[in-house]
């Protein structure tokens, strides 16, 4: 004879006399930012009337905040760094973002998309707004433009032949040129670097991610011409 069963009691795990935790409500995110001005307001033409009075809820450093777009374009023309990024934008990669996002972070001169002109700018964050950006045809155009300005072009890529990142001696005036993910540097770019460079990897991946790369390399410039001059 077949026993008799009952659906579990709320709040209870089936065959056990335990009850389950309440779910507990998430909290909400914090704030991004900061609120209205408080007291008199700062002097200076610097400073922005809309965002003292509403709040800055923009993704900048704290020195910047209640700051006028321009005006903190002007200031970080003052310090910005001796080298370029470049990056071949032929399949609108969502990695561009990410990497126009590190070279504001590593205070990059300019930004260069090869290739299309619109490109994918999710990832960069609004950061693309304070860089100053450059467009070219292709790999010859972009050659002859840091030829002018007496930049080296330097491709960074794992590809046969490719030098060890860790070990060059980066150059202060340069241009870091960036492939999309998958193809890397087209073969007309290659062509165009004076030497092209890999990071050593020690794992089991044929390739890390394009924009982990850039960071990677933006930051062995930053380490190579503004650490080692303090030391």
């Amino acid at each position: 004879m077949p026993s008799s069963s009952r659906p579990p009691e709320p709040g209870s795990s089936v065959g056990s006399d335990r009850r389950l935790a309440p779910v507990q409500p998430s909290p909400p995110p914090p704030e991004i930012g900061v609120g209205p001005w408080e007291g008199p307001w700062p002097e200076g033409d610097q400073w922005d009337p809309e965002l003292l009075e509403q709040g800055d809820r923009r993704n900048v450093v704290d020195a910047y905040r209640y700051w006028r777009h321009d005006a903190i374009v002007a200031d970080l023309d003052t310090r910005r760094h001796d080298f370029h990024v470049a990056v071949e934008n032929w399949g609108h990669d969502f990695n561009i973002g990410s990497v126009i996002r590190t070279a504001n972070a590593m205070g990059a001169a300019a930004f260069h998309i090869v290739g299309r002109r619109r490109w994918n700018r999710r990832g960069a964050m609004v950061t693309d707004r304070y860089q100053h950006e450059h467009h070219h045809r292709d790999a010859t155009t972009l050659a002859q433009w840091a030829r002018a300005e007496g930049l080296t072009l330097l491709g960074v890529d794992n590809l046969p032949g490719s030098v060890p990142l860790e070990t060059f001696d980066l150059p202060r005036r340069c241009v870091l040129v960036f492939g999309q993910e998958g193809p890397g540097l087209s073969e007309a770019m290659r062509a165009e670097c004076a030497a092209v460079l890999h990071i050593e990897q020690f794992g089991s991946t044929r390739s890390i991610n394009a924009g982990a790369a850039a960071a990677v390399a933006m930051h062995a410039w930053v380490r190579r011409h503004v650490f080692d001059q303090q030391v």
